[in-house]
């Protein structure tokens, strides 16, 4: 059951979610920041309270299981160092993983190239019952091919069209899907790259490809703004302030609480009389 302060954090997720089919500037929304009733979050507060909406969220991931009617799909997208896969490992690990696929979209391979772009992605979708995670996504073909000069303004708009046309197919279908922008301002950005090339055990995650990317800065902040144009109510977008990981864990999981509140997926109702039945020893 959620608790009446959570029922205000969940009310006050509108703040980061974008509207239904509008352009919006990521500079109006924080990275460090989330107020509730004109105060912000107490990180020791919060993270004595994530225990039990974890809880709730493992609760409603077995009725999703159980029901096997709907499906949850999490659309992850970030920057380079904008903590994809500790939100992974963290927000997720309220879930059983016998119900959860994680995927890693990565650079297409050729017999993917030789397809149409969401070819590759509407394999990966989640079956009834089942959670998705998508770590980067279909979204990466109107991001980096459009900022790296791959695909023209007109094709970045038809490829668009296209996502929002595949979306509404898969909401249709019974899916769930909940998009998530892990805002990152420059600062912590090049706190955590500079961690990594200073730390040889976090070497492994250091691509010197994503400097060229933190070049191209503003570049993606507008291909970001316009893919979330996509946003619309059955598949909304949300700009959580990723600076600290506490508090985007924290408004993860109340974004994931909401979503599950508003599938209500519930147990199925047994097809025998449980009092007919009595366990013989043994």
């Amino acid at each position: 059951m959620t608790s009446n302060n959570q029922a205000l954090e969940i009310n006050a997720l509108k703040q980061i979610q974008v509207p239904s089919g509008k352009k919006v500037k990521l500079s109006d929304y924080p990275t460090d920041d989330f107020q509730l009733d004109g105060h912000r979050l107490d990180k020791e507060k919060t993270q004595e309270a994530h225990t039990a909406l974890e809880e709730q969220l493992a609760d409603w991931q077995e009725k999703l299981y159980a029901e096997g009617k709907q499906s949850l799909l999490i659309v992850l997208q970030a920057r380079d160092a904008g903590g994809k896969d500790s939100t992974v490992g963290r927000v997720m690990d309220a879930f059983d993983p016998n119900g959860v696929n994680v995927v890693n979209f990565k650079q297409p391979t050729e017999p993917e190239l030789a397809h149409d772009f969401l070819w590759r992605v509407h394999q990966q979708t989640p079956r009834r019952g089942m959670i998705a995670v998508f770590n980067r996504s279909h979204y990466e073909d109107v991001l980096v091919t459009r900022v790296h000069g791959l695909i023209d303004a007109q094709k970045t708009e038809q490829n668009l069209q296209h996502i929002v046309n595949f979306e509404q197919l898969l909401a249709d279908s019974g899916t769930k899907i909940v998009k998530i922008y892990l805002h990152l301002s420059p600062a912590e950005q090049k706190e955590r790259l500079l961690d990594r090339l200073n730390d040889p055990s976090k070497h492994w995650k250091f691509n010197p490809g994503d400097l060229k990317d933190r070049e191209l800065w503003h570049e993606y902040t507008a291909a970001y703004e316009d893919a979330m144009t996509s946003s619309r109510d059955h598949a909304p977008w949300h700009v959580v302030p990723a600076d600290h990981k506490w508090l985007r864990d924290h408004l993860i999981s109340l974004i994931l609480l909401r979503a599950f509140e508003e599938m209500n997926p519930s147990f199925p109702k047994a097809a025998f009389k449980a009092s007919h039945y009595e366990i013989p020893e043994v």
